[in-house]
């Protein structure tokens, strides 16, 4: 099993040979690598990223099967389904390194933006559910009236990917323990859609 540091050293190794085009993903989907987790999963680290479809989190780390646990959801937040997938990913499966991942212009950080902006519900309850869970993390943001909205919306990603992080250990005793143990690291990162370039926070 991998330490923490290990594991994030081997995410930033896939992410280089994602952003330089050296990728070998495709050593890690052969048929017998299918064969050999069909019955056992062991991942190395557990994403929480956006469900976003430029933010494949297997491909931008250059992971193959079975090495990611990843749990996504627009704007990757930590509601009670994710923190209980990860507290299974971690407490289960010993993980030893969680991701929170946000991208750079994530639609659903620019919805939120939107919907204070301009004081409105969105279209559905479901979708009011998400933008009520990121706008903490927004909200401070909107006093800079000089601040462009493209502005807002990457400082809020980042904001919004820290105090992800934070809440995990906070609502979770379990993942919490694991912290304090040294059996498990959150880290937060953000993707440039633009270069690949995962930048580490």
């Amino acid at each position: 099993m991998l330490t923490p540091s290990a594991a994030l050293a081997r995410l930033k190794e896939g992410n280089q040979r994602f952003v330089h085009g050296e990728l070998c993903l495709h050593e890690r989907m052969t048929h017998q690598r299918r064969l050999e987790v069909a019955a056992k999963q062991q991942p190395f680290a557990a994403i929480l990223g956006c469900a976003d479809s430029r933010v494949p989190a297997e491909e931008v780390f250059d992971q193959g099967v079975g090495d990611l646990f990843v749990v996504r959801v627009a704007g990757n937040y930590a509601g009670r389904g994710q923190i209980g997938s990860l507290e299974y990913a971690a407490e289960v499966l010993s993980v030893p390194l969680i991701v929170v991942l946000g991208h750079s212009c994530c639609g659903a950080i620019g919805a939120t933006v939107d919907s204070l902006r301009s004081q409105s519900r969105a279209p559905s309850d479901a979708l009011q559910e998400i933008i009520d869970e990121l706008q903490p993390s927004v909200r401070p943001l909107l006093g800079d009236t000089s601040a462009a909205d493209a502005e807002i919306i990457e400082e809020a990603t980042i904001a919004n990917v820290r105090s992800t992080a934070e809440r995990l250990s906070a609502k979770s005793e379990l993942l919490e323990r694991a912290i304090q143990q040294g059996r498990l690291q959150v880290i937060g990162a953000k993707y440039d859609l633009a270069t690949g370039v995962v930048e580490w926070i």
